[in-house]
């Protein structure tokens, strides 16, 4: 849900950002914010700068340039790179040190490098290398999209060809493979041999490796009676990888339980586990589930990404009148914040990044979780573990014993949950928690078929919201067209005509991506939340007591003024961020949600 469409990683020292000031290409309040937005997140300021709209990156690049004596260059513009070149850098080196050699002498190397302050990566390049290094300024995008272009892809169909050939050569290793797909409940130790063998290894890792630097959420490993099928789940949405033939597919399950610790002879019953990897220099902790299915195990793996973690919440998607309701319930001394969506909307982004901002000294944060994805400091986290009797009311109740200040339930299942949660906030805490439903208003219906009396729910709620995930486009390929503002009216919904309406020109300029490296052929890189924040006012109190309609309460929760999920994804549309197709797959064709 970041701002920006690719990954920016770009310093820029107090001195150097008071020049941008005294240049006139920022303001000083731009800068302030962006400085408080610094202390919070801890970002790199250039970074901020150019998220948050402030300044374009090309612009702070030459910018940058100019100030420090680095020449800056356009990869885009520089034609080929010569193999020379490319051959002179190791491939682990140009992605760890973000870098991208683009000409080669017989004792020069000239390199693209994304942070000109980073004065380290020129002299531990010239070390490595044993030649004079010159580094130019480029974009990190420009950078990122070169190592897609000339270095070899983990992912490609090539490799995984090579190692399926590789393993193909030696007949009897594929025959002896197919064996123990086949016996696999009686040949434990024969799987387990055959997941230790290189090109096993070697496909998981490429499986692994490509769904990272794809910036993936998931991957799926999915058999079918003669296929097997592999995915990633990109910006929301899954798009089908190469895939090894279906032989190999009882030796990769066994890799990956082998690699998360699970058992590998157990093909009957579910399992869950978690696996850490290294990769570039950087630690990736992943959530693995394995499903026994007719024609064999699938298995789903989520990469957790603390990067999105821990943001200043500007930076979340809100819209100002939506953060405004929020950070009242967060100042608030004591009741129910409820977060709402289905799965993968983007909650515990949310959630942690609420937290967060409320992990001070002076605050006792606690929070039960099933399962804790991510461990932050400060906080006091506690998995569920139902087997044992660890569940969620068992840990309320024993968290109201540890004199806590906020507590974050990580979902209301049932009515013990809710009504002990709702409890604790009448007694003095700040209680936030998540439930899975559509919108806003059917989080009260909700609630009520769980068997929650509606005066606890009147008593103690004081902000609902509901949230969606969407697709970005593409910075790199994005290009305008021109609609009829008709066009825009029948689209439905009242939400859609009511901001239609308010536009002045018959004719209105929306957005797309053509599709490029940078995105995949997609049009889209990165997503952008959508929140429906529903402030719990008197209004809405009495409602609620008095068992009104879920159409109701969002009626009155509109008068109010909130801003549904559909006229959120409408500003979107207009301000250029998404397409009408993405608008329309995130929110209800009515226009209700």
């Amino acid at each position: 849900m970041a701002a920006t469409q690719h990954v920016i990683s770009l310093g820029l020292s107090r001195r150097l950002a008071d020049f941008l000031v005294e240049e006139k290409l920022i303001s000083a309040d731009k800068l302030q914010e962006a400085l408080d937005a610094q202390k919070i997140g801890g970002e790199k300021l250039g970074s901020l700068l150019i998220e948050k709209g402030f300044i374009e990156e090309e612009k702070l690049l030459q910018f940058l340039a100019e100030k420090t004596g680095i020449s800056y260059v356009s990869l885009a513009d520089i034609g080929e790179i010569p193999e020379e070149a490319i051959a002179a850098v190791p491939e682990s080196i140009a992605r760890q040190k973000m870098l991208m050699p683009f000409n080669k002498t017989k004792d020069r190397l000239t390199v693209a490098i994304a942070d000109p302050l980073d004065v380290m990566i020129l002299d531990d390049l010239k070390m490595q290398l044993g030649c004079d290094v010159i580094g130019c300024l480029a974009s990190e995008a420009e950078i990122s999209a070169a190592h897609e272009k000339y270095y070899k892809q983990a992912t490609s169909q090539e490799a995984l060809e090579d190692i399926v050939k590789q393993q193909s050569d030696n007949e009897a290793a594929a025959d002896e493979l197919e064996q123990v797909e086949d016996k696999a409940d009686k040949a434990e130790s024969g799987l387990e041999q055959a997941a230790e063998d290189a090109p096993v290894i070697k496909m998981v890792n490429l499986i692994i490796a490509g769904a990272i630097k794809a910036k993936a959420s998931d991957i799926h490993i999915e058999a079918y009676a003669k296929d097997l099928r592999i995915r990633y789940r990109i910006d929301g949405v899954l798009h089908e990888q190469p895939s090894p033939p279906k032989k190999f597919h009882a030796a990769i399950c066994a890799r990956v339980k082998i690699m998360s610790n699970l058992n590998i002879a157990e093909r009957r019953v579910p399992q869950d586990g978690r696996m850490r990897i290294k990769m570039e220099g950087k630690e990736v902790d992943m959530r693995v589930s394995v499903l026994p299915c007719a024609p064999g195990e699938k298995i789903v793996t989520r990469i957790l990404d603390s990067s999105g973690l821990k943001v200043n919440m500007t930076q979340l998607g809100f819209e100002p009148e939506a953060m405004a309701v929020f950070k009242k319930a967060m100042e608030a001394p004591y009741g129910v914040a409820l977060v709402t969506g289905p799965t993968g909307s983007g909650k515990s982004t949310t959630l942690y990044s609420a937290l967060a901002n409320l992990n001070t000294p002076d605050c006792n944060i606690m929070t039960a979780e099933d399962p804790v994805e991510y461990q932050l400091a400060g906080i006091n986290q506690v998995q569920i573990n139902n087997q044992v009797g660890l569940t969620f009311p068992a840990a309320l109740r024993s968290f109201l014993r540890q004199d806590p200040d906020v507590i974050m339930v990580g979902e209301i299942r049932d009515q013990e949950t809710a009504t002990i949660a709702i409890n604790a906030a009448l007694t003095g805490h700040l209680v936030f928690s998540t439930l899975h439903t559509n919108d806003t208003s059917q989080t009260i219906t909700r609630l009520g078929m769980m068997g929650v009396e509606p005066f606890l729910v009147s008593s103690a709620m004081l902000m609902i919201e509901a949230q969606r995930l969407l697709r970005g486009i593409c910075l790199k390929c994005k290009e305008g067209y021109e609609v009829e503002k008709d066009w825009l009216l029948k689209l439905g919904g009242p939400e859609v005509q009511l901001q239609a309406a308010s536009l002045v020109n018959k004719k209105i300029t929306l957005y797309k991506g053509k599709g490029c490296e940078n995105c995949a052929g997609t049009g889209y890189r990165g997503r952008q939340g959508l929140y429906e924040v529903m402030e719990v006012t008197d209004a809405i109190r009495q409602l609620i007591l008095d068992r009104a309609s879920a159409k109701q309460i969002k009626t009155q929760s509109m008068k109010q003024g909130m801003l549904t999920l559909r006229m959120c994804a409408v500003r979107k549309l207009l301000s250029g961020v998404t397409t009408a197709e993405e608008m329309m797959r995130v929110t209800a064709a009515d226009g209700d949600t």
